[in-house]
């Protein structure tokens, strides 16, 4: 009998997860994204938060790998013109405790490009290897089925409400995730929640890096804690093109302009101005873009005293970080990983398989 998946979100978690489920057997797989997706490694309106900074730590790094060791994600990401930044020797950093030592050894590594450039990488390698997986406009508006089992999700079409049925579903919808109340319709309330919000404001601008400076490592001035003041920060990190992303950060009082002039004083005002004199004689590329959608949220779904079968959730709607972690990304393969994991085991409507994929 033809199995369905549907996944919520054609973010990073959502398009590992498609390719999860179409390596476990699953015959179709549809991920629905309210976004028209662009044929490059462009931005796009769902995910405004794209623009600033983000780092594939080595772990997730490696989960990409482990998950679709075919499409060798790695080599593509470098190839279409991703760093490879050793930790050990491959960054300047001020903490709150001076200078970060540099080391002669490699140690593990992380991977920086555009957000852009990632989604587009893995997106595309995933239609390219994953049998049976398609993406679709749509917009999702709630769950079907009960308490005990859901059946498919609701979307709202120009002609009205439409119900698309599966055999399972995964939500992978990131920071703007509505499963709670989802789960409320369906019967099952008291989802506990937990938000923490540093206050903290993201600004970023991207530059053409200046002749000469290709090789200079990654820059980071780092908050600092223990200053009763607003936590302040900078960095500048290399990308794809040849340029640079320039993302500050601050928290209530110290947040960073979007005005140009404001932000290059903000970075030449912190404790060490390195990071406003590398791009003072830089070329700017695009405008200032800021975000203020950081705020931490836990969804303790897994704590939940009851669970629907044929669901589960990964990725930033089950937790949301703060970005100044640079975790979202790892903790999104993370969550394939442990969906494969437990395909693994079991079969794709086996009782509990929602559930095990949310403690994994």
């Amino acid at each position: 009998m033809s199995r369905r998946a549907v996944v919520i979100g054609a973010g990073l978690a959502g398009m590992l997860a498609a390719a999860v489920l179409s390596g476990a057997g699953v015959d179709e797989v549809i991920v629905l994204d309210r976004d028209e997706l662009p044929d490059g490694p462009e931005h796009r309106r769902g995910l405004p938060q794209g623009r600033h900074a983000h780092l594939l730590m080595a772990g997730g790094a490696n989960a990409l790998e482990e998950l679709m060791p075919a499409a060798h994600l790695r080599k593509r990401l470098l190839a279409a013109g991703a760093h490879e930044i050793s930790l050990a020797h491959g960054m300047l950093a001020l903490t709150s405790e001076g200078w970060l030592r540099r080391w002669r050894l490699e140690g593990p590594s992380m991977i920086t490009c555009s957000r852009a450039l990632l989604d587009w990488v893995v997106r595309s390698a995933v239609l390219d290897q994953a049998p049976g997986v398609r993406i679709r406009k749509a917009a999702v508006i709630g769950l079907t089925g009960s308490l005990d089992r859901v059946t498919g999700v609701r979307l709202a079409t120009p002609g009205g409400d439409t119900d698309l049925p599966a055999d399972f579903v995964v939500d992978a919808g990131g920071r703007g995730t509505r499963v709670v109340g989802w789960l409320d319709a369906l019967g099952l309330s008291g989802v506990r929640e937990r938000t923490v919000d540093a206050g903290l404001v993201n600004a970023t601008r991207v530059y053409r890096v200046p002749e000469g400076a290709g090789r200079f490592p990654l820059t980071v001035v780092q908050p600092n804690p223990y200053a009763s003041r607003p936590g302040r920060s900078a960095m500048v990190m290399p990308i794809e093109g040849d340029r640079w992303l320039v993302s500050c950060g601050g928290t209530r009082g110290g947040e960073p302009p979007a005005d140009p002039d404001g932000f290059l004083r903000y970075m030449l005002a912190l404790p060490d101005p390195i990071v406003g004199r590398l791009v003072s004689g830089a070329e700017p590329l695009t405008d200032v873009h800021l975000s203020r959608s950081t705020s931490n949220v836990r969804r303790y779904l897994e704590k939940a005293p009851h669970w629907p079968e044929g669901l589960t959730v990964i990725g930033d709607a089950l937790g949301t970080f703060n970005p100044a972690y640079g975790q979202g990304m790892s903790v999104a393969a993370f969550g394939a990983r442990a969906l494969a994991r437990e395909l693994g085991r079991a079969e794709l409507t086996a009782p509990g398989l929602g559930r095990r994929v949310l403690r994994g």
